[in-house]
């Protein structure tokens, strides 16, 4: 079956993701989400201003429509019904129910590493401060906290209360952060590429390097977990791994088994390997696609800015996340392409920007270039 037109269910990071990734496919992309003007709504072909719980009637036949659903959620109950819906009409769902169960829930995701002799952050019981706690079901950084000393200890353990069992609490780790993708069916998987993680100062991921500047036996030893956990859950799809260098020694911190944002447009720059293409041929056919060899095109720069008044700071993805009116521009400010509100007529606009160059070494001049660019023009007193 060729793909000509894919529904999104979710307008947030995922969804901008897919909706990006489902252009440089050359596919047509309907947006659902029950917010008026998502962040994802203008990069898509078109959009449903629809609750996928209360208006089910009306999702019939749009679902009927398209030869795949992506979903770009993370409440369980808006799956279950996605989840409905897609065995109503017969239209596949990209998601793999007990894969994405288990990787939701970081105690889960937790055990499972234990069980399979993959190392992790030691508990905040076997460890000294600082520690960092995260909430047991939540994905990315939404949260996260660090404590630093006994007595902020103390006073998160007292107001936590009985609520304690909903948290994970492990050793704050500095280090560089890893990311990567594995997909597959079956037993039969492959891992894409390394991506190098940045984060700011909640921990949120801000910027993303590709290829991740490590050795090869790092590169394997990354790609092997990976795989061994993808094998241990029979996934079927998509499942992110993000791992830290703890003092040279590699820890995982979690798995995500669904479609994530920000790794797969920066390694599709790097590669040219459009993992959104690769599930459509799992969940479609049913069957294992023929995985494109992995070449090094080029190195990649995938950062976020958001520029208020003549200032530009640098923070996580969730600033994409909270705005409006998305839309994709070539050559923005000497980058590549940019994923952008900016109205020359506003003082206060984001970013998601996007350099390549032959290395990753030339993708990062370009990149200090472009923001050159961006604070030369913010700076000047008359822009308009």
């Amino acid at each position: 079956m060729i793909v000509r037109r894919i529904a999104i269910a979710g307008g947030k990071l995922q969804g901008i993701e897919a909706a990006y990734l489902a252009g440089l496919a050359g596919w047509e992309s309907v947006l659902i989400d029950k917010k008026k003007n998502p962040p994802a709504a203008g990069l898509c072909s078109s959009f449903y201003n629809l609750d996928i719980i209360r208006d089910s009637f009306y999702l019939d036949r749009i679902l009927r429509g398209v030869e795949l659903i992506i979903p770009a959620v993370e409440d369980i109950t808006v799956l279950n019904a996605l989840y409905r819906l897609s065995q109503e009409v017969k239209t596949p769902l990209a998601y793999d129910v007990k894969a994405y169960y288990i990787s939701r829930s970081k105690k889960l995701s937790s055990h499972l590493f234990k069980k399979s002799g993959i190392l992790q952050p030691e508990g905040w019981t076997d460890c000294g401060l600082p520690v960092i706690a995260k909430p047991s079901v939540s994905s990315g950084s939404r949260g996260v906290l660090k404590i630093s000393n006994k007595n902020k200890l103390d006073a998160f353990i007292k107001q936590a209360g009985r609520g304690l069992k909903g948290w994970i609490l492990q050793k704050y780790i500095e280090g560089p952060s890893y990311s990567i993708e594995v997909l597959g069916l079956n037993g039969n998987y492959t891992a894409i590429q390394v991506t190098e993680l940045g984060m700011d100062s909640h921990y949120d991921c801000n910027r993303v390097l590709a290829p991740a500047d490590i050795p090869e036996s790092l590169d394997k030893q990354i790609k092997e977990i990976a795989i061994n956990i993808a094998c241990r859950l029979d996934l079927k799809g998509i499942m992110d791994v993000e791992f830290i260098l703890d003092k040279e020694v590699l820890k995982i911190l979690e798995i995500d088994a669904r479609l994530p944002s920000q790794t797969p447009a920066a390694v599709y720059k790097s590669t040219g390997i459009n993992m959104l293409e690769l599930i459509a041929d799992i969940f479609i056919k049913g069957n294992l696609p023929k995985f494109p060899e992995i070449k090094i095109l080029s190195g990649v720069v995938y950062e976020h800015i958001k520029v208020c008044q003549n200032k530009i700071e640098f923070p996580g993805e969730h600033v994409l996340g909270q705005a409006e009116s998305l839309k994709t521009v070539s050559g923005f400010f000497g980058a590549d392409e940019a994923i952008t509100n900016f109205n020359a007529s506003s003082f206060s606009w984001v970013a998601t920007l996007i350099s390549t160059g032959k290395t990753r070494q030339q993708a990062l001049l370009k990149s200090q270039k472009v923001i050159e660019n961006i604070r030369s023009y913010i700076e000047k007193p008359y822009r308009f």
